[in-house]
């Protein structure tokens, strides 16, 4: 497969896996290409391209040449300049790495990251919180977390890849949509009772048993092992945190467990207050199941994974 093959192949199976649904995606990229045509010429030229496919802008192409092919990536979780440096050197040892895949965002992917967080709106909506109420919700954090990113150096992994001649890649939100769409299809399926069938159940996954013998399997952070698990949510897409404002909502809508990657203090005092229970699956684990689920795609058309940098690959092929 080429570079670019491999990132539409991303995008698409981001958009089947979407929690907001296919015909939602679609309608929005409409907007997007409405909104395009409407630039005068010379916004034209600022404009990212990749939007009119892509709904996510935190999956990009960062460096090399899109028509290059692959038989080699070497892919993590998180890819700095240590593993720009890795790749280079099992280059020169065990041969070429032809591509460098990231889950977490690089470079202009992590700079527009906030731009995603918009897919929470749609997702809340979905499990009945008034729309108004969810974009208000979310309007003031996703300002925050755009302002937070602007000091940021996004560059440096980036950088380090053109130096060396590496081609790097992020795929964030389209890894992240598979991973809530298969933890909410095992849980809609088994119907948990309490607590600790929840944990249960999250430990029979691969991902998260490996990631138990590094102390960092499926935790309860807002409960106890004996309460009942009620609706269950699994809360892992849209670029990063939301709105602490959400757990109060949720509860309103009948939610009585939310199951995330991470949590911090201030969405837990909130979710407790609720009476929200949380489980958090691990941040590592769920980013791997959700990657993993893509990469297997890729190792079918005969592409050699090598994971590094938190991955737990774990192959469904």
């Amino acid at each position: 497969m080429k570079i670019k093959e491999i990132y539409q192949l991303a995008v698409q199976k981001g958009i089947e896996r979407d929690p907001r649904g296919m015909e939602t995606v679609h309608k929005l990229l409409e907007r997007v290409k409405k909104r395009y045509e409407d630039l005068k010429e010379e916004k034209r030229s600022e404009f990212d391209q990749d939007k009119l496919f892509n709904p996510y802008s935190d999956t990009r192409i960062l460096a090399g040449d899109p028509e290059k092919e692959v038989g080699r990536a070497l892919v993590g979780i998180d890819i700095e300049v240590g593993e720009v440096l890795l790749a280079d050197r099992l280059s020169e040892r065990s041969g070429p790495i032809d591509l460098i895949i990231a889950h977490h965002p690089e470079g202009k992917a992590m700079s527009a990251l906030y731009q995603v967080m918009h897919l929470q709106e749609d997702f809340l909506a979905r499990y009945g919180v008034p729309i108004n109420v969810a974009e208000g919700m979310m309007a003031s954090r996703i300002a925050e977390v755009k302002r937070g990113l602007m000091p940021l150096n996004h560059n440096r992994a980036v950088d380090a890849a053109k130096i060396l001649n590496q081609s790097l890649m992020c795929m964030h939100t389209p890894a992240d949509n598979h991973v809530v769409d298969f933890l909410q299809k095992i849980f809609d399926e088994e119907k948990p009772e309490r607590l600790t069938d929840v944990i249960k159940l999250l430990k029979t996954i691969p991902e998260y048993k490996e990631a138990v013998t590094n102390n960092a399997g499926p935790t309860i952070v807002v409960g106890s092992k004996e309460r009942r698990a009620g609706k269950i949510l699994v809360e892992m897409t849209g670029g990063t945190s939301g709105s602490e404002e959400v757990y109060s909502k949720l509860a309103q809508a009948g939610i009585g467990t939310v199951v995330v990657m991470h949590l911090n203090e201030k969405h837990r005092k909130e979710a407790e207050k609720n009476h929200v229970n949380v489980v958090i699956a691990g941040h590592m684990a769920s980013d791997s199941l959700g990657m993993n689920l893509i990469l297997d795609e890729l190792q079918k058309k005969g592409i050699e994974i090598i994971p590094c940098a938190g991955l737990i690959r774990h192959s469904r092929a």
